[in-house]
Parts: structure tokens; C-alpha cells; sequence
């Protein structure tokens, strides 16, 4: 008789265990990708390595844009001084002046996207696989991307939030004693079993 009731209380501890599980709430997270990827050490390192690049670019369109600057001076300066002619003259170079940086802006910047989506391209895909290892450990079932307004998250609580543990966990699979780890051992072979002697 008590052996039956102790069967049916672990019967029922069992199923209110398993009830419990099944009803636990969905474990889920948000990051901000971008933010992510440009925080971590590779990221860092790709940001300056890309201002180094266009550092000179900028300084050229800058020094354009003071050119034009100063000619646009010298014509509030010059308009009642000035020739009808070097008006005309001074306006045209401003004019051209104008188009020239725009076009010069227009290709720095294109260059510089391509650049960048360049050099972000192979952090983006290891960031991506580090997520995918710390959702999987962690239990997560849903990580959202809020890096950007299309996510369509309105609040969110800092609580879920695993931007800084991703980027802990990426520099420490980048560091130089993750790199230099060796693989695993494959096991050695089972031996054969030795043929039997001939009569």
C-alpha cells in the first residue's frame, strides 16, 4: 500500500516537473549589431584602420570646400568694386568649384562605402557565428537586432539586452591564446585484432 502511494506521488512530482518545463517563458535577448561589431577589438582596429585611409580624402575635400569659401568672400567683398565681367568670371569659378567638390564628394563617399562593407564583411560573419554559439550555450531562443529603427522594437528592457557579453565573448575567441590553441586529438585507431594461427 505505501509503496503504491509513493508510486504516484513520484508519478506526480514527474509530471508537475515536466508541466513546468513545458510552460517555462521563452528566454529571449536583443543586441545592437552594429554597435556590436564596431566595440570589439577587430572592430576597432578596422575603424582606424579605415580613417587612416581616408584621412587625406577628407582633408582634400576640406580644403576644396575653404576655397570655395574664400571666392564666395571675395565676391560679397568685390560686388559693387568689381567688373560686370570679374563678377561673372568669379561666379563661374565658384560654380565650378561647387560641382567639382560634389562630384569629388560623391565618389570619396562611394569608396568609402565600399570599403568599409569590405572590411566589415568577415567581422560581421564571425559576429554572427559567436551569437548563434552564445544563444545556443544560453539557452535563447530569439535574439532581436536593434541597431536599427526597422527592428520595430518599441521598449526593451536593459535587462536582455547581450550586446557587451557578445562582444566579451567574440574578443575572447580573437584573442591570441584562442588562436593559438591546438585542435583536439583525434583518437588512435582500435588495433585489429590479430588473425588466428593456421593449423
Amino acid at each position: 500500500m505505501k509503496q503504491n502511494i509513493l508510486i504516484r506521488s513520484l508519478l506526480v512530482l514527474g509530471f508537475a516537473i515536466a508541466l513546468q518545463a513545458q510552460t517555462a517563458p521563452a528566454k529571449v535577448g536583443i543586441i545592437n549589431f552594429q554597435q556590436a561589431i564596431i566595440s570589439t577589438k577587430d572592430g576597432q582596429a578596422a575603424v582606424k584602420e579605415l580613417q587612416e585611409r581616408f584621412s587625406p580624402k577628407q582633408k582634400q575635400l576640406q580644403d576644396k570646400q575653404a576655397e570655395i569659401q574664400q571666392l564666395q568672400q571675395q565676391l560679397q567683398r568685390g560686388a559693387n568694386t568689381l567688373s560686370q565681367d570679374a563678377l561673372a568670371k568669379l561666379r563661374q569659378d565658384i560654380d565650378d568649384k561647387q560641382r567639382d567638390l560634389q562630384r569629388s564628394g560623391e565618389d570619396a563617399q562611394l569608396e568609402f562605402n565600399q570599403a568599409q562593407q569590405s572590411t566589415f564583411a568577415g567581422i560581421s560573419e564571425k559576429m554572427q557565428a559567436v551569437i548563434d554559439k552564445y544563444a545556443k550555450e544560453n539557452g535563447y531562443v530569439l535574439i532581436i537586432d536593434v541597431s536599427t529603427p526597422q527592428s520595430g522594437i518599441l521598449y526593451a528592457s536593459n535587462s536582455i539586452d547581450i550586446t557587451t557579453h557578445v562582444i566579451a565573448a567574440f574578443d575572447a575567441d580573437s584573442s591570441p591564446a584562442a588562436a593559438a590553441k591546438p585542435p583536439a586529438a583525434k583518437p588512435a585507431p582500435a588495433a585489429k585484432p590479430a588473425a588466428p594461427a593456421k593449423p
